[in-house]
């Protein structure tokens, strides 16, 4: 199985769009909308402090009656914010997102936000995986040579 180190190399948007813990969640709603994206790492000072997402505003927020202009993303995000580094198998982050009932999933290295991994990312690798251990197998049975 890859790793996520393997995984990040491969998949095709490199850049992690990140928000300020305290600037409006108005602002990270702008961001989703434009990116196109379901979750935003927050952070501090350049430190990874939490991660928000719509499921979030919709929880934290409509559903409480609370302001996106005037209230900050640090209201909304969850923590403590669960993360893996490079290293780390795709299997391991598939159990960690479905023990933690979570959809994405940061990826850190030396203190440093590399990469985030949404489900759909994971769920995607592990079926082409699937995909090839199939083939081998139906060439092994028909006796053909890899």
């Amino acid at each position: 199985m890859k790793t996520v180190a393997q995984m990040l190399r491969a998949k095709p948007r490199q850049q992690v769009h990140t928000i300020e813990a305290d600037v409006p969640m108005l602002d990270a709603l702008r961001l989703l909308a434009e990116q196109n994206i379901g979750a935003l790492p927050v952070t501090e000072g350049g430190r990874l402090v939490g991660i928000v997402s719509e499921r979030d505003y919709a929880r934290r927020g409509v559903l409480q009656g609370r302001s996106s202009v005037a209230t900050p993303v640090r209201e909304f995000m969850t923590e403590p914010v669960f993360t893996v580094n490079a290293g780390q198998s795709i299997r391991e982050c598939m159990s960690l997102m479905t023990d933690r009932h979570m959809r994405h999933l940061p990826v850190v290295e030396d203190g440093q936000l590399i990469g985030l991994l949404s489900i759909g990312d994971l769920v995607k690798e592990a079926m082409a995986e699937q995909d090839e251990l199939i083939k081998h197998l139906e060439q092994y049975i028909r006796g053909e040579s890899a």
